[in-house]
């Protein structure tokens, strides 16, 4: 087995790079560590697919290491014999994505699969629309999500539009293992394959099916005309792939004062105007708020690069303005969606919803209350597409209302299976004009929510481990947890334990322990004698674990209070 510098060495003279990637190299000869982040391994390949930094190496995103995954994705389509079905391949708007795209369906097509290649960059859920619509038997889409400027990613998704299922993406980085990332990966040329058919461009006519698809999830298509000559709101793509179809369905469904913010509207890889391009930071709206104070909007959109998550913040009635959470859209959604379909008699038959477990209970408490069935999965919006899967599979009736994450994903609708902010800025802009004709906000709106069910308050804490030490670092934390269990947590009993890689949740003190139901996950839960919850898990994306905080309390400051306290206890 080679090491990490004879892999560097290797590299280094490989005939493939180009003098600009050799000269990268030979720049950080002295540099050990950054030999060994490099070239100790190849990036992992998971059913996320692959993110990373771009750069020149085996444990970078870079063309050679797209390529290699793409050829380990045809390994398992001509495996399962599908090779005529195709793949769709789309792109967002980062540094190299177009780039990344074109090798994909290079190797895709000299593998002699039908490809099918986006014309421009197109946000996340269209490409898992477009696998849908076209039949393919898998897709690719080239993105980093909200990540900062330096990483981009290549998500893998199969022919029910959702990510791949773990045995798929345990095959393809089983193939992965198996080839020369140089010797065994091969490419046709691009344009001869365009040329000859292998590779079709496609465009606006599927944007034109996606669109009417997402403007079939509005449940009162009334409520934006009703209030469209006073409802203005403002919108930012974050510089991304947003940019035209949210614009493009918000004054489909009657909006006629919609405020862009102009600086980023510009596609730009580099994120000019924003230091990560995510909308769960407050200050990305800075810019989307200096325009909605000077034409007196009532609601800020922004959307991440790629357009699968969508961040808001609402006006207040002292006029300022207040983020609305992920978790708490999701319960005003839910919410909303119920009660548009109860106002007109038209709640279709078996109504079910899909979160996340470290999603707020608040949406469950509202589904409960109106007869909704509520359904708990693992972070990652595959799992939600995987409960619509079994639903269509049993034959059962049954309608899906919502699915949606605490980190901004939201999806109405079987149209897709994956988080999309064009059907959720619809959604959220129909609501917005659903209250103001009852004179509320959306923060009234969700004041009266707590009101109804209580206040909740969730957050979350991220922990940093990055370098060649991280993955250690952050296994020692949750194997700690493991080993010894806290009975306490900040002077609340802790009453329940879960493993969702072992699949129990233990009861304390008496140790009974029941199966969790869902697949292994590495992932810890604390329940609390108070009713809170607390969840830690390291991140799928980046070099870092994530506490969550599930709170009930009286009210925020009571809330907050109880947070510090567990922060101490825990130590974040």
């Amino acid at each position: 087995m080679e090491t990490y510098f004879e892999n560097y060495k290797r590299w280094l003279n490989e005939e493939r790079l180009t003098d600009a990637e050799r000269f990268e190299l030979a720049q950080i000869r002295n540099d050990d560590n950054e030999i060994r982040m490099r070239f100790s391994s190849y990036l992992s390949f998971g059913t996320a697919g692959l993110r990373g930094t771009m750069k020149t190496g085996m444990n970078a995103m870079n063309v050679y290491t797209v390529a290699h995954a793409t050829q380990g994705l045809a390994s398992l389509i001509c495996k399962e014999g599908r090779a005529s079905d195709g793949v769709a391949i789309a792109y967002d708007c980062r540094n190299n994505s177009e780039t990344f795209a074109r090798t994909a369906a290079s190797v895709l097509a000299a593998a002699k699969i039908r490809v099918y290649l986006f014309d421009a960059l197109r946000p996340t859920p269209e490409l898992s629309f477009a696998l849908r619509t076209l039949g393919c038997v898998a897709g690719i889409n080239i993105t980093a999500s909200h990540n900062p400027k330096q990483y981009n990613g290549y998500k893998a998704y199969w022919d029910d539009g959702a990510q791949l299922p773990p045995e798929h993406a345990d095959t393809v980085s089983a193939e992965i293992a198996k080839l020369d990332i140089f010797r065994d990966v091969h490419l046709c040329d691009f344009d001869e394959a365009v040329r000859t058919g292998k590779i079709t461009m496609i465009g606006k006519e599927i944007d034109e099916k996606y669109l009417s698809c997402v403007q079939a999830q509005s449940v009162n298509p009334g409520a934006v005309p009703a209030v469209a000559d006073t409802l203005s709101i403002v919108y930012t793509p974050l510089h991304g792939t947003g940019y035209r179809l949210v614009p493009e369905i918000l004054h489909r469904i009657g909006l006629k004062h919609l405020y862009c913010v102009e600086s980023q509207m510009i596609i730009d890889g580099n994120f000019p105007t924003v230091q990560k391009p995510n909308p769960e930071y407050p200050e990305v709206f800075r810019e989307g708020i200096e325009i909605a104070n000077r034409v007196g909007s009532d609601l800020v959109i922004a959307t991440d690069p790629d357009a699968d998550r969508v961040g808001v913040m609402t006006r207040t009635p002292d006029g300022s303005f207040a983020t609305i959470t992920g978790n708490q859209m999701g319960a005003l959604l839910m919410d909303y969606i119920i009660t548009a379909y109860e106002e007109t008699d038209s709640m279709p038959v078996g109504p079910y919803a899909v979160k996340s477990i470290v999603s707020s209970e608040l949406a469950a408490k509202i589904c409960a209350a109106h007869g909704v069935k509520m359904h708990n999965v693992l972070t990652g919006f595959k799992f939600i597409g995987e409960v619509i899967k079994n639903y269509e599979a049993s034959g059962v009736p049954a309608t899906f209302l919502l699915g949606f994450e605490e980190s901004y994903g939201y999806l109405k609708g079987t149209y897709a299976r994956d988080k999309d902010a064009v059907v959720a800025s619809m959604l959220i802009c129909e609501m917005t004009a659903y209250y103001k004709a009852k004179g509320m906000t959306l923060q009234d709106a969700l004041d009266a929510l707590f009101d109804r069910y209580g206040f909740c308050y969730e957050t979350n804490v991220e922990i940093y481990m990055e370098g060649v030490d991280g993955p250690a670092k952050m296994a020692a934390l949750m194997d700690g947890y493991r080993k010894k269990t806290p009975a306490s947590i900040g002077g609340a009993p802790v009453v329940q334990f879960g493993d969702y890689q072992a699949q129990t949740l233990t009861d304390l003190p008496d140790g009974v322990a029941t199966p969790t139901g869902l697949p292994r996950s590495n992932v810890l839960s604390f329940r609390l004698a108070n009713g809170d919850v607390i969840i830690i898990r390291p991140s799928g994306t980046e070099p870092k674990i994530k506490f969550y905080f599930l709170l009930q309390s009286a009210d925020r400051p009571s809330a907050e209070e109880k947070l510090s306290l567990y922060r101490t206890d825990l130590g974040v």
